[in-house]
């Protein structure tokens, strides 16, 4: 309870009221709490010139009862309770101040309302300063570029992260069009990406350095508290490393390391993809299978260095010869395929194709040599060959093998249904010889060597056979050739000379004497490493070096002469004999065959099937044996079967021979029991 002096007046002028007025604006703006009630108590006993007054706020439960006949006025205002006013001490308390009363409670409530409104919206506001400077601290804090920007593309605002990416300030970006942070070569704002909103690309963006890099890009509408959209929020990241990197695994999965050129696999996918046009045009598509023919020749006598520099040399010809929407592949090795769109009629591919032939007649030089490689080509031709890549490639591949065997003259094949026969032939006998080098389905047979002069077995030639178990005996013309063009010829190779020491060990330790047995050396056989070898295999199975004969054909000598005789000398010191098979059909110069250190020149069958009848059979043969006796070798000729041949040759200074008009090839059992029936031998030159 609050006791007030009384006035010794009880006029109320005017200006008392509006003084009382201005005191309670100023307590409700000044003061808070109990200051504050006792300061409105106070000028309600001003206004009613009462001796005791009090403001008793809203919810105050333990405030004392008013005295007795104390006049009471609730403060109220737009239906909200504030409090009330008390006032005591005065006999009775007439109209006027009643209604001063009334009046002060209606303008402190609404001053009251207004105050508590202000402190409100002041709060409010603080909250929200504070709710965007603890955003702005996030957005600056987060590694991600965020950029708002109006419907027009204008910048309004920009966080550090952004600053970080683009190397701008948020004074340099703010209020600039969004359109110069592009690559000259994306100038698009308004496309349909940007006006939805929210989806996620890969954009190429430019920083104030000037560097262009690649950035993940997510854009989302910002709107306003209607939801209406008023611009984009953009979300940028700096993804420049993992694009190189996928740049760089799709180089590597699609591309040759070599040349640079498609690889297999790109080649697919892009012919695969141009035959669908191809179909919608009723075009017509080719496929060109190239092989490079003495290549392997190369990279074998010059090194792989100097290989792959012809490769990415040949790379570089054909992509020059070609046009732009051809595509050319490496496959490996030296074979590449050329794709052709687009053509009218497929005769087009051969003129394609001898550009290629004659982006391959000027010789290459490589580290100071002139090389020169010519080409094998295969065509298939879509949509009759095939509808598919891997069809195409397939059948071009067949007609190229085709082309390879000489069948075409200019290099060049079409595909068609009998080459498509004959190489799942091919095909089907190379796997079954495959399997035969390790089941036991290979066997020698021995075709005798007859001396002319006394008619004396001298030695045999190992002739491989297969001993098919479906196929009885495959003929050696069937799959020799094969095994050479396949590479198996290395493995035939080697079991031959295992069979042949291991059979000569077998005859050793029956008695017999020594006796030469050839056997043929490839010329993919014929590398350093085969002196060692024969060495270590006589040395396995004990025998002496007489028992053995190497037989290398002409054409093994026409490369890398050099290497050729170091070889052989290697062998001759050995002890091992040597012979040159096939002589003549391989053009090789005399001036090196004295060099070889070898024991026998072999006239080949070619030319003793025409002896005596052929003039010109006749005159190779005497020439062949007249330059033999000059260099001091013997000579022995292959395919003799007629009494004729054999008088002819024997007339000339021939030494040995071999056919059938004395004795086919034999299995082993018969061979031996020929060398012990000594009658046998001279009966047949009787």
């Amino acid at each position: 309870m609050t006791k007030h002096p009384v006035p010794a007046q009880l006029a109320h002028p005017v200006s008392d009221f509006i003084a009382s007025s201005a005191a309670l604006c100023d307590a409700v703006l000044r003061l808070r709490g109990a200051a504050l009630t006792a300061e409105l108590g106070r000028i309600a006993a001003d206004v009613t010139h009462s001796p005791w007054a009090r403001y008793v706020p809203a919810g105050d439960t333990a405030a004392e009862p008013a005295p007795p006949h104390a006049l009471a006025q609730e403060v109220v205002f737009d239906g909200r309770h504030f409090g009330r006013f008390e006032v005591a001490g005065r006999a009775g308390y007439g109209a006027v101040e009643r209604q001063h009363l009334a009046s002060l409670a209606s303008l402190a409530g609404s001053v009251l309302q207004v105050h508590t409104l202000a402190q409100r919206t002041t709060h409010a506001y603080a909250q929200v300063e504070a709710q965007l400077q603890h955003q702005a601290q996030i957005l600056d804090h987060i590694h991600e570029s965020v950029v708002t920007m109006d419907p027009n593309g204008f910048i309004t605002s920009w966080n550090k992260g952004a600053e970080r990416l683009f190397g701008y300030t948020a004074m340099e970006a703010v209020g600039r069009n969004i359109l110069f942070l592009y690559d000259d070569e994306d100038t698009s704002f308004h496309d349909p990406f940007v006006e939805q909103g929210g989806r996620l690309m890969e954009v190429r963006r430019k920083k104030k350095s000037g560097e262009v890099f690649w950035a993940s890009l997510s854009l989302s509408p910002l709107c306003d508290i209607d939801n209406r959209s008023i611009g984009l929020i953009a979300y940028l990241t700096d993804i420049t490393e993992r694009k190189e990197a996928e740049e760089r695994i799709h180089h590597l999965a699609y591309y040759d390391a070599l040349t640079n050129l498609s690889n297999r696999t790109l080649l697919t996918k892009l012919l695969d993809q141009a035959l669908t046009v191809a179909q919608r045009n009723k075009q017509h598509g080719c496929v060109l299978f190239v092989d490079l023919n003495r290549f392997k020749l190369i990279n074998d006598t010059l090194g792989r260095q100097a290989g792959d520099q012809l490769l990415r040399e040949v790379a570089r010809r054909f992509r020059m010869a070609l046009r732009e929407q051809d595509v050319v592949a490496r496959l490996g090795g030296d074979e590449f395929a050329v794709a052709l769109f687009e053509i009218s009629q497929h005769f087009e591919a051969s003129m394609v194709a001898q550009k290629l032939m004659a982006a391959l007649s000027e010789p290459f030089l490589i580290d100071g040599h002139d090389l020169r490689v010519g080409a094998a080509i295969g065509i298939s031709v879509y949509p009759q060959d095939g509808t598919d890549a891997e069809t195409l490639l397939r059948q071009a591949d067949i007609a190229m093998y085709r082309a390879k065997q000489g069948v075409e003259a200019d290099g060049v094949a079409f595909y068609s249904e009998d080459m498509n026969q004959g190489m799942h032939e091919r095909m089907r006998i190379e796997s079954g010889l495959r399997h035969a080098l390790g089941s036991g389905q290979l066997m020698l047979h021995y075709q005798p060597k007859f001396s002319i002069e006394d008619g004396h077995i001298i030695g045999a030639e190992a002739l491989v056979r297969w001993k098919h178990p479906e196929r009885g005996l495959v003929p050696p013309a069937e799959f020799i050739p094969l095994a050479e063009a396949t590479g198996l010829v290395v493995q035939v190779g080697e079991w031959v000379l295992e069979a042949v020491c291991a059979q000569a060990q077998v005859w050793k330790r029956a008695g017999l004497r020594p006796i030469r047995l050839a056997v043929n050396v490839s010329a993919r056989e014929f590398t350093p490493a085969l002196p060692a070898r024969v060495q270590d295999t006589l040395r396995r199975y004990d025998l002496e070096p007489a028992w053995l004969e190497l037989e290398i054909t002409e054409s093994t000598l026409m490369h890398n002469i050099e290497r050729v005789i170091g070889i052989m000398d290697r062998i001759a010191a050995l002890g091992v004999t040597l012979s040159l098979d096939d002589f003549g059909t391989g053009y090789s110069s005399l001036s090196y065959l004295k060099r070889f250190p070898i024991d026998t020149l072999k006239i080949d069958r070619s030319f003793t099937t025409g002896i005596p009848g052929d003039a010109n059979d006749c005159a190779i043969a005497s020439t062949i044996i007249s330059i033999a006796q000059q260099l001091k070798h013997k000579v022995i000729a292959e395919g003799v079967e007629t009494v004729e041949q054999m008088a002819f040759l024997k007339r000339t200074g021939c030494d040995e021979v071999q056919g059938y008009l004395f004795s086919r090839p034999l299995p082993p059992g018969e061979f031996e029991r020929a060398l012990q029936e000594k009658g046998w031998a001279r009966a047949a030159t009787a």
